[in-house]
């Protein structure tokens, strides 16, 4: 018994919904959890009701399809570590826009080869869109995995007149690209398409620094939605449509709020090699700003013993010891203490987008204890110790104060400003933007070197013991 048309369409209006709540409820971690079940059940519905207007033939590849789908995905929800979500959100968005990028390109081989036609309409520029953005979501992301997981160097790759390269290579993939849209009987130019829009991804990617690596995610986040979007019209689908859509507009909006929080454009976070730090600034970090000093845990239990508050700043340093639930349990000694705690939150701290609000909520930090860069910047001169756990560059004063820094303008959290500062870290290495941090050589700052998650862990015994 066939399903009428418009049940089918009010099932695509109902998944559009859902995807639209689910999407609001992403905007805050305390309703996250049930974002992410609305999003999946609209989701469920979109599939459904797909296979059921679709005439599909044989249900064993799809079946086949998802049972290995769905094992990937379960392997890597329960073995892949929070600190390596960035590298899996990249290989995800690739992921998605190989698949949008495949599906419009069978469409194409499939009506020219198989059925001996040529498609009409808006099809031809929907399928040029899927394949060209596709193919650049994949190779960008496969790069951004690679910088993300220092399978090759974070720092940017530069070569002289690289701009131009690539906007000769551009210009041949729009050719190419109209080539395919006023002939698409033409595979010859659509292969071409492909392989340049692959080669473009890496030659985009390369020159982009780890600093940025979380607005590139966001980015190519949004690409994948863009790919997705232009595929539903190859499609005539129009829940691919609407969910491309939201996925596309979403990663745009992101990908500003997060330029915003660095006070840059993305333009120069596209073309800018951030991270390749210019000599005077190289020369200017190598120089002896002074002598840091080290403490002992012990020592920190001292002046927390007189403190009555403290702002806790978790940076990547956490993230790499998994030190998120040592820092909770220190957190809730100090407040057993008297101490009042807060978590300053900066945008782009960690390796991805919400990097440090996903790791204290999985470590079940209140979700009003995670406090936002423009809220809690004015507590800082008020606030006893500010606990800095291996976060560098957006604790760095040089934003402020040195207008020759690579870094200068971009908003930071004011921890200097604080009555006494502890930092945590392994050692004295710069952070990715390749600058050293006078906050670690000020009189108020006191350096802990070690493992997060051991130094946390051996500050709260001596904090509950002091």
């Amino acid at each position: 018994m066939a399903i009428p048309n418009v049940v089918i369409q009010l099932a695509y209006l109902a998944a559009a919904v859902l995807f639209i709540l689910g999407l609001r409820m992403l905007s805050s971690p305390k309703s996250a959890p049930r974002g992410n079940v609305t999003a999946a059940v609209g989701m469920l519905i979109a599939v459904v009701a797909t296979l059921v207007d679709r005439d599909v033939v044989d249900f064993k590849w799809i079946a086949l399809g998802a049972v290995i789908g769905g094992a990937a995905g379960a392997v890597a929800a329960l073995r892949v570590a929070m600190t390596a979500m960035p590298q899996m959100v990249a290989l995800l968005n690739g992921l998605g826009g190989a698949a949008s990028a495949l599906v419009a390109g069978a469409d194409l081989i499939s009506t020219v080869v198989d059925a001996g036609s040529v498609p009409t309409g808006i099809v031809p520029t929907a399928i040029v869109l899927s394949v060209l953005i596709g193919g650049i979501t994949l190779t960008g992301s496969l790069i951004a995995f690679a910088k993300l997981q220092e399978v090759m160097t974070t720092a940017p790759i530069t070569y002289p007149g690289q701009q131009v390269v690539n906007a000769l290579i551009g210009l041949g993939m729009l050719s190419l690209a109209a080539m395919v849209i006023m002939d698409p009987s033409e595979l010859t130019a659509f292969w071409a398409l492909a392989g340049v829009s692959l080669l473009l991804g890496i030659l985009l990617v390369i020159p982009i620094g780890g600093a940025d690596m979380p607005v590139v995610i966001s980015l190519l986040n949004s690409y994948s939605g863009l790919a997705a979007c232009a595929t539903g019209f190859v499609l005539d689908n129009s829940a691919l449509v609407v969910s491309g859509a939201l996925v596309g507009a979403s990663g745009i909006i992101l990908t500003k709020i997060m330029c915003d929080a660095m006070n840059r454009s993305l333009a120069n976070v596209l073309f800018g090699a951030f991270g390749a730090a210019p000599e005077a600034a190289a020369a200017g970090a190598a120089q002896d700003q002074g002598t840091v000093k080290a403490y002992t845990p012990e020592d920190a239990a001292v002046i927390f013993s007189n403190a009555r508050s403290c702002i806790v700043v978790p940076g990547y340093g956490m993230a790499v010891a998994q030190a998120q639930h040592a820092v909770r349990e220190l957190a809730d000694t100090l407040e057993e203490k008297g101490i009042d705690v807060n978590f300053a939150i900066h945008p782009v701290a960690g390796r991805m987008p919400g990097h440090m609000n996903v790791l204290l909520a999985e470590a079940d930090v209140p979700y009003d204890k995670l406090v936002e860069m423009d809220d809690i910047n004015p507590q800082f001169p008020e606030t006893d110790v500010a606990l800095v756990l291996g976060a560098n560059d957006v604790v760095n004063p040089s934003a402020r104060n040195e207008e020759g820094s690579p870094i200068y303008g971009m908003p930071i959290l004011d921890v200097d400003r604080a009555e006494h500062v502890f930092v945590i870290k392994r050692s004295m290495n710069p952070g990715f933007a390749g600058i050293q941090n006078p906050l670690f050589f000020n009189d108020n700052t006191m350096m802990i070197f070690g493992d997060a998650k051991k130094v946390v862990i051996a500050l709260g015994e001596s904090v509950r013991n002091y």
